[in-house]
């Protein structure tokens, strides 16, 4: 079985983020980055598949050389092999030129399953799974909980906000799953000397044969970014005998009742 996991590499979420004044992107360069912390649960989730199915796990990234340190950590962790596809013209891509760039990386390298996180912790758009699996032409098992695989078919609790939906599908699939889905390994002193030796091959746009991705292509820009407003001072209804009167009138100005 070959499985693909995708990772990248993100401004540390327990620190603040900043935006470069001139491009008002995200600044990825002088700050701490770490795995995206949703994607060491996909790491895992391929791991423990290959182990139960047999075959291996590559690695896919797309970001600055620096993303190198995510998919080295997957290595770590046990994946066999690792693929960054770097390039400046990549810089300020939007949610669909990602997915088309990790699309035709994981279809350049083949695979069963494809497995990413829900979403990123530094875009948030939530859908890059999904435009992988319309690009890639095959199903988007999307949310998943818990995972079976029973030969080539796929079965997965699919976690929603009442509990969860069974979900079924025949390979190959991408499947995102989230936090709760399992407990990532810690790369071990002998799996984080192995990663050194194992392949990692880096890639661009133009090896994957692709054009009009990148942030020059983005279907969206950011133009100006102001501060959010301070909160103003909140009212305090001293019950006098009058209070649930006085808030049921608040909320009915604000059109809440």
């Amino acid at each position: 079985m070959k499985v693909v996991v995708c990772v990248k590499q993100i401004p540390d979420p327990n620190t603040t983020g900043q935006l470069d004044p001139s491009t008002h992107l995200l600044k990825r360069e002088g700050v701490e980055v770490v795995m995206d912390p949703g994607d060491e649960y996909g790491v895992e989730a391929g791991l423990k598949l290959v182990e139960a199915a047999g075959g291996e796990v590559t690695i896919i990234s797309m970001g600055p050389e620096r993303g190198l340190d995510a998919v080295r950590k997957a290595l770590a962790m046990g994946a066999a092999k690792g693929i960054l596809v770097s390039d400046e013209s990549l810089r300020g891509s939007d949610a669909l030129s990602t997915a088309r760039v990790l699309a035709a990386t994981a279809k350049r390298e083949g695979f069963d399953i494809v497995i990413t996180a829900t979403e990123s912790t530094d875009g948030y758009t939530g859908i890059v799974p999904q435009a992988m699996a319309e690009i890639l032409d095959v199903p988007a098992v999307t949310f998943a909980k818990s995972i079976e695989l029973d030969g080539d078919t796929l079965k997965v609790q699919r976690q929603t906000e009442a509990g969860y939906d069974v979900v079924q599908a025949t390979l190959p699939v991408v499947l995102s799953v989230t936090a709760g889905v399992n407990e990532p390994r810690y790369p071990s002193l002998k799996g984080i000397m192995g990663a050194k030796s194992k392949p990692l091959d880096r890639l661009t746009p133009r090896d994957l044969e692709l054009s009009g991705v990148g942030g020059a292509s983005a279907g969206q820009s950011i133009t100006a970014v102001e501060p959010a407003p301070q909160r103003g001072a909140g009212e305090i209804v001293k019950d006098d005998g009058q209070g649930a009167a006085r808030v049921a009138d608040f909320l009915a100005e604000r059109k809440v009742i």
